[in-house]
């Protein structure tokens, strides 16, 4: 499924924990998606697209929400496929 570009691109900062901003930075580097990060500095993402802030929410979720509200996400996934 293709992403259909914004019409200009969102660059957006992000305060969070220093060990998860660079966990983030990693990932979403991983993902192709434009961001920089620098010390005692926010984390700024270039979002131009759906794709991209789709997977920047979903990047924060995974390293930020405590691991029994990932669980209870993950089950309510399954359930809902199995519906």
């Amino acid at each position: 499924m293709k992403s259909s570009p914004l019409s200009q691109p969102i660059i957006h900062a992000i305060s969070i924990k220093h060990t998860e901003r660079w966990s983030i930075y990693r990932r979403l580097q991983e993902l192709e998606i434009p961001c920089q990060c620098a010390t005692n500095r926010p984390l700024s993402v270039e979002l131009d697209c759906s794709y991209a802030i789709v997977q920047l929410c979903s990047v924060v979720k995974q390293l930020t929400a405590p691991r029994n509200k990932l669980i209870d996400w993950l089950e309510r996934c399954w359930h809902e496929r199995q519906s």
